[in-house]
């Protein structure tokens, strides 16, 4: 009698496992399955409707870069190309994204992933800031591999 206990939990907690990796196999493929890039599309059609004043100024794309270097650097990185905090700014999902998307990301953040809230810095700063984002372009490995890097 207690050789069958002994065999029932035993089965028991192996399907337990089972399911449990099973699970956890779900989650993961599904994780992988998003991007690091996936916020971008959440703008709202308002918000990718912005233009940016500062577009094609150079004076807000140094105002920028010094803005970025101030605030942004320590997690995306001096270039820009992502770290392990941050990913890259220069991947063709934001060089390709309206100016108003990259905006809405700086005002609201991305606070799950670590990227902080920025709609405390007045507004004119953040579109220096997306003029100066936009101004790196596509970074050379980022078109050679259409992937985007994960932080």
């Amino acid at each position: 009698m207690k050789a069958c206990m002994a065999m029932l939990c035993i089965s028991a907690t192996s399907l337990t496992w089972s399911a449990l990796a099973a699970q956890n196999t779900q989650i993961t493929s599904k994780a992988a399955k998003e991007s690091v890039y996936d916020e971008i599309e959440k703008a709202p059609g308002k918000a990718r409707a912005k233009r940016n004043p500062f577009e094609q100024n150079a004076d807000a794309a140094s105002a920028g870069k010094i803005l970025f270097e101030q605030h942004c650097a320590e997690c995306h990185g001096e270039t820009a190309l992502g770290g392990k905090k941050a990913p890259s700014l220069r991947a063709v999902e934001i060089q390709n994204a309206s100016p108003g998307a990259v905006f809405w990301i700086l005002t609201n953040g991305v606070v799950r992933r670590g990227m902080p809230v920025w709609s405390k810095l007045p507004e004119p700063q953040r579109w220096q800031l997306v003029t100066y984002i936009k101004s790196l372009g596509i970074a050379s490995s980022e078109v050679a591999d259409d992937t985007p890097k994960k932080p």
